[in-house]
């Protein structure tokens, strides 16, 4: 890939188009990995979905299997320990296409993603040598375990208590919602220690005390498990303990950064089919003597889809490059890696809200699309849709990752690690405005952060298309136009003023929808 500038997070900053990370700028290997993965979730795992949504046994571990013997389950881990050793932008774009079956994106993005990321960053060798190669070769499936049935998006309110009795740490507690539950061998657990000192813990199935609930009876996901661990007495050996007694927490937020991260890209996979699948039934419906992907308002529908797709897709590119920069420029030491992962967190939560809204956007025009059909399991859009719903709420809800942007982001720049954005155009000038007003009440915070996100999608879609030119530039122009709409929106919002929107760039309606009926650029 093109070498990208050494950006800092929240710093939104103006560089050159040539230097940014986008899907285009992949290598011819990289790009062969990710048509690989887009490959073996057509043949292997598409095929199986409806056995999948059936939890059929051994169904979803043996497909696990298989995709850790391609190497899909450790693209980003250490060489070291049976991972490929590559960077986190090239794994997300193969997430993204292992991901055209949501429950099948859950199992193997969990157990390659947030449960790898605790011992690959804070463990000890041992600890490192005990449990990653296990989850790279996908012998083993992983879970993290933070929610509680009192305790959601309040994460660190825990009731799981450890307590230390001679070389053992006996926990006690109920983990909920816990995605692959009935299929994990290992658990990356948090507990409280004295009732106070938030922990990590390494917990297998197999330690004593340990079991797990019913499964979940679920809108979505149905492929994918989701249950209670259930921790009686549980006996965890003393050198499970990951990082230090107490700072649980850092293992905790910064897992879930990455985890946010990857989120995106899983959000996008099933995005990105349901684009294409809802085309290809635009040319062969027809209605009034024509494809029904003729008529004007469905032609928007697609280059609508089109430009929200590329937008977050520029994002996630742009800001995996920028995690990997930061990787690479770490020691190697705990401390290091803590700081990497926490570097561009803002990020990491604008990629899960943006895209988690787009797939969002784009599902629900899919189905529409098909119309009556669409409601029916005969068409995958309705699996999709179903499956589409939780994105918003997992790994964060969508309303405490606004929290955390705007409250993060004006925190940074008080500590004088963070500037206002600069950028041309109106939202930077709607941003601007905002963000000079004290945010007194969470409404205000909402919209500071929409628009903070809004400026980061413009900023990377723009300079996405400068260096890809083509198709991507009327993408840009068309999700700015749709932008400077939701900025003004959002501009009044936090002024209480109506707000002026600017004359529209070029909307580019029958170019993008003929791109994307062609199966061709920018999704």
């Amino acid at each position: 890939m093109s070498e990208t500038t050494q950006e800092r997070g929240c710093s939104f900053a103006s560089i050159e188009p040539a230097t940014i990370a986008t899907p285009e700028s992949f290598s011819a290997d990289e790009r062969l990995m990710v048509d690989t993965a887009d490959q073996f979730s057509r043949k292997e795992v598409l095929p199986l979905a409806a056995r999948l949504d059936t939890q059929e046994p051994g169904l979803m571990p043996a497909l696990v299997r298989k995709a850790g013997e391609l190497g899909f389950c450790g693209v980003d881990a250490p060489e070291a320990y049976g991972g490929l050793g590559l960077g986190k932008n090239i794994a997300a774009a193969i997430l993204q296409r292992l991901s055209l079956d949501a429950g099948f994106s859950v199992t193997v993005g969990i157990t390659s993603g947030i449960a790898q990321f605790g011992p690959a960053v804070f463990g000890t060798p041992e600890q490192k040598e005990r449990y990653l190669p296990r989850l790279t070769s996908g012998e083993w499936i992983g879970a993290y375990a933070l929610s509680e049935p009192e305790s959601g998006s309040d994460a660190l309110s825990l009731s799981t208590r450890a307590e230390k009795r001679g070389d053992k740490w006996v926990l006690n507690g109920t983990k909920m919602w816990i995605s692959n539950a009935q299929w994990a061998d290992f658990f990356l657990t948090m507990a409280k220690v004295d009732g106070e000192h938030v922990t990590a813990f390494l917990v297998e199935r197999a330690h004593p005390g340990v079991s797990v609930g019913r499964e979940e009876h679920k809108l979505g996901l149905k492929g994918s498990s989701t249950a209670r661990l259930v921790l009686d007495n549980a006996e965890i050996p003393a050198e499970n303990v990951l990082h230090e007694v107490g700072k649980g927490h850092q293992v905790a937020f910064n897992a879930l950064n990455l985890g946010r991260y990857k989120l995106g890209a899983m959000s996008l996979g099933p995005t990105r089919e349901a684009i294409f699948q809802a085309a290809g039934y635009a040319q062969e419906r027809n209605q009034f003597g024509q494809a029904i992907g003729e008529f004007g308002l469905v032609r928007k529908k697609f280059a609508d889809m089109a430009a929200w797709f590329f937008a977050a897709e520029s994002c996630l590119a742009r800001t995996g490059a920028l995690i990997d920069q930061a990787f690479a420029a770490s020691d190697g030491s705990i401390e290091g890696g803590k700081a990497a992962s926490e570097e561009f967190s803002v990020e990491c939560s604008i990629c899960k809200v943006l895209a988690t809204e787009a797939e969002d956007r784009i599902v629900d025009e899919a189905l529409q699309v098909y119309g009556g059909y669409g409601f029916t399991e005969e068409f995958p859009v309705a699996r999709i849709y179903r499956d589409a719903r939780v994105s918003r709420i997992y790994e964060g809800t969508n309303e405490i990752n606004r929290v955390f942007i705007s409250s993060r982001f004006l925190r940074r720049v008080k500590e004088g690690r963070a500037e206002m954005p600069v950028g041309d155009g109106f939202v930077f000038e709607a941003l601007a405005k905002a963000m000079a007003v004290e945010p007194v009440h969470q409404t205000i915070v909402g919209a500071q952060s929409d628009l903070l996100m809004l400026a980061f999608a413009v900023q990377s879609a723009r300079l996405r298309a400068k260096q890809a030119g083509g198709a991507t530039q009327m993408a840009a122009d068309r999700f700015t136009n749709w932008a400077n709409v939701q900025a003004a929106e959002a501009l009044q919002v936090v002024t209480g003023q109506a707000v002026s929107i600017p004359a529209p760039l070029q909307n580019h309606t029958d170019e993008l929808a003929t791109f994307v009926m062609a199966g061709r650029a920018p999704v």
